[in-house]
């Protein structure tokens, strides 16, 4: 069993990720500025529609792309001596630390604290007809799971099987897709969580929304 309140001690001794900012192909290198320690904003808007910071312009063929800033966070690495050179694709140009918002840092604790059921293949994914009637009325967390339960509907190539549940027994906790997406082999579909787990990891959710200072 997870011990989530020690990883939750672990999160907050390191509460940050880093961001590399790599080359999406071949091009000239142009930085836009920034300097180690300088602040940049992520995608923001309703709809993800206002780019973040500027970070650099890459041009090939006299075509410039502009890259922004996928996350809030600080400038950590500029790779200066390459301002002006020809990089490869996949190149580090820089990095770039994010701070965990509180949204992150409980979905981080979930994802290692739930049992995680994964799409066997790249499909479109929908949860079964009484199922998903169960979870529009009630609620996720009101459906209990079971080992051998049909509780999704793989959509692919215009046909469409039945994916039944293999895991422990438990509820609904999490759901990491959206009705019709399409999933790749490997992501999660539910997260599920033992019975006699749930308090637990409730007692670590509320406590880092009372505790977890945004930065």
């Amino acid at each position: 069993m997870l011990n989530t309140k020690e990883l939750l001690e672990e999160i907050k001794a390191s509460p940050y990720k880093v961001i590399e900012i790599t080359s999406p192909h071949t091009g000239v290198i142009e930085f836009a500025g920034l300097k180690p320690g300088d602040s940049v904003r992520g995608i923001s808007g309703e709809h993800k529609e206002k780019p973040g910071t500027l970070l650099l312009t890459i041009t090939r063929e006299n075509n410039p792309k502009t890259i922004h800033a996928p996350e809030n966070g600080e400038v950590l690495e500029i790779q200066e001596s390459l301002a002006g050179t020809f990089v490869e694709s996949g190149q580090t140009l820089m990095t770039i630390r994010h701070f965990l918002s509180r949204k992150e840092v409980i979905e981080l604790i979930l994802k290692q604290a739930l049992f995680l059921f994964e799409a066997p293949e790249r499909a479109k994914y929908y949860f079964s007809p009484e199922l998903d009637k169960k979870l529009k009325v009630s609620g996720k967390r009101s459906v209990r799971v079971k080992s051998g339960m049909e509780l999704f509907i793989v959509s692919r190539m215009k046909r469409e099987s039945p994916l039944t549940y293999a895991g422990p027994d438990g509820i609904i906790y999490a759901v990491y897709f959206h009705r019709g997406d399409a999933v790749d082999p490997g992501q999660p579909l539910i997260g599920v969580c033992p019975e006699d787990q749930l308090t637990m990891i409730q007692e670590v959710v509320a406590r880092v929304q009372s505790e977890w200072e945004e930065q």
